[in-house]
């Protein structure tokens, strides 16, 4: 079987913060996953190096677009390595390979009939003597009253044109832009409706889509797809490849969901494997990002793959909603984030995934609070997890010279695990990760009860050499078993158990029971969190307790 993974571009204009890896975590969860299962699996993304806010920032700092997106690229590759994501292919959409494959994706849907010429109004700022990306025009949103941008809403993610704002204002200057009339390109989205609609449906059917997809595409659909513009007046981009056009860019919002497919591409040239199998109509897809970016996943690209007849539709969706931050709503703007590069110099990567998945914004919006990032860790992580494996281990260690004995293995090992792999299994595909991971803790926890009812300190004192034998035996194919399972939430600390029983041979997503084992180099998985980091994180938020 052949998953395609697609994580979310973010925009490389500035750090990213934890509601950018909560949104994106659930890819590398897939991936991890399903190579675990020895499926073939392609999990691709890249920074978006071509969007209006790298220009904005650039000007805001007075350097180029490119030293800006090379700043963001390498830190977002830095973050991302650091926290274990196991991209197949990362790259950037001002990589050359990429504008070559989207201008023949482009060229395709024009030969196709699904792009042609308008001449329409567009703003234009007098001071600066520019035709302005949609970005750049800001004003009040004609649907719900908040401010928006002139592309999108993110308040009732309504999609907009700069027109259609009230109040509107120039980024640039402050002041009110004018409308100049020019010829443009644009993407025959109606065509595209009533194969939408099937699609749509097929998806609620199949419960494959989150609900939140459901449902805001189906308010799309149900208020009927209008043609959108595909070329812009931009500095950078992809050039548009059609005669007359040359000096417009293709619009990022065609451009960049096309990265998925030039990833894809770019991955075959690299490794020189054929990346066709990740293409087909019985492809399992995922695609991963935050609920903002919707419609450019459920609407915009099936509509480029229908157009280049490509029948790699989006399979899964999987659109977390929005991550606050002490009950207040993330503002880059105002400095109101936790920002990744800070995070990771501070805390465990295990600790950042383990509460960005059991507290994720799966179905509702959830809140960041140090409080409860730092007390998960103490309670679960550590005193949970953490502890059943080391006392394990310490106890192999200090009793039976590092070397496991051969005992019985207990039914909460040999009847409960299997059952546990199908379970988390199923949760994982379908895309409930937050629940997955609480029944492994759960288990864990059974685990330690099982412990310290077995006592095995009182059967070594008891001379009870066969219960303690099959006492520890169970506890440590518990643990090498927790290994895997955990190996797509908590990636580095499963590492290190398999390295504490030399298990050697690789980690699969069934059940083992391995014989043999010398235990070695045991050290605690977590260290616990002074409770005092807790005033201390807030007071970098300018909160005080």
């Amino acid at each position: 079987m052949a998953i395609f993974i697609g994580g979310a571009w973010p925009y490389a204009n500035g750090s990213l913060h934890t509601g950018h890896i909560a949104s994106l975590l659930p890819g590398d969860i897939l991936a991890r996953y399903y190579r675990l299962k020895g499926e073939k699996v392609l999990y691709v993304s890249g920074s978006d190096c071509n969007g209006t806010p790298i220009t904005i920032r650039a000007r805001q700092e007075g350097i180029t677009p490119a030293e800006v997106a090379d700043r963001y690229h390498t830190e977002f590759e830095n973050s991302f390595n650091s926290l274990g994501f196991s991209y197949d292919c990362y790259t950037r959409t001002d990589h050359p390979h990429h504008h070559k494959i989207v201008q023949e994706i482009f060229l395709s849907l024009y030969k196709g009939g699904y792009i042609y010429s308008k001449e329409i109004e567009q703003a234009y700022c007098e001071t600066y003597e520019q035709f302005l990306p949609d970005r750049y025009v800001e004003g009040t949103c004609p649907v719900c009253g908040s401010h928006a941008r002139g592309d999108q809403c993110d308040n009732c993610s309504t999609i907009l044109d700069p027109a259609d704002l009230l109040d509107r204002t120039c980024k640039l200057c402050g002041k009110p832009p004018v409308f100049k009339r020019t010829d443009h390109l644009y993407f025959a989205l109606r065509s595209f409706q009533q194969v939408l609609e099937k699609d749509v449906e097929e998806a609620d059917k199949k419960h494959a889509w989150r609900t939140n997809a459901i449902q805001l595409t189906k308010r799309y659909l149900r208020e009927g797809l209008i043609d959108r513009a595909v070329s812009r007046d931009l500095p950078v981009g992809v050039p548009v490849p059609i005669e007359g056009y040359e000096d417009k860019k293709v619009y990022v919002w065609i451009e960049a969901v096309s990265g998925y497919y030039s990833a894809s591409k770019l991955w075959a040239q690299l490794t020189g494997k054929d990346d066709s199998l990740f293409w087909q109509e019985d492809t399992v897809t995922y695609y991963v990002h935050g609920k903002d970016n919707i419609p450019f996943h459920t609407v915009i690209w099936p509509a480029i793959l229908h157009g280049i007849e490509n029948p790699a539709l989006p399979r899964h969706i999987v659109s977390n909603e929005y991550l606050t931050l002490e009950k207040k709503k993330l503002s880059t703007s105002k400095n109101w984030a936790v920002w990744v590069p800070d995070l990771l110099k501070r805390y465990h990567p295990d600790s950042i995934r383990y509460f960005l998945t059991i507290n994720a914004p799966e179905n509702r919006d959830t809140d960041f609070s140090w409080r409860e990032f730092i007390y998960s860790h103490n309670s679960e992580l550590l005193g949970a997890y953490g502890n059943f494996v080391n006392r394990t281990l310490k106890f192999i260690e200090r009793s039976f010279q590092d070397r496991v004995p051969d005992g019985k293995i207990a039914s909460i090992a040999i009847d409960e695990l299997p059952p546990l792999y199908d379970k988390i299994g199923s949760l994982i595909e379908g895309s409930r990760f937050r629940e997955g991971l609480d029944e492994i803790f759960s288990y864990i926890r059974s685990a330690n009860k099982y412990f310290d009812e077995q006592q095995p300190w009182k059967q070594i004192k008891d001379e009870d050499q066969t219960g303690v034998n099959g006492t520890l035996a169970t506890c440590v194919v518990i643990i090498a078993n927790l290994a895997q399972l955990l190996e797509p939430f908590l990636p580095f600390s499963s590492q290190k158990v398999r390295e504490a029983l030399k298990l050697d041979g690789g980690a699969s997503w069934k059940m083992v029971t391995p014989k043999d084992i010398v235990v070695s180099g045991v050290s605690p998985l977590f260290e616990r969190i002074d409770l005092k980091q807790i005033d201390e994180e807030l007071s970098l938020l300018g909160i005080s307790r």
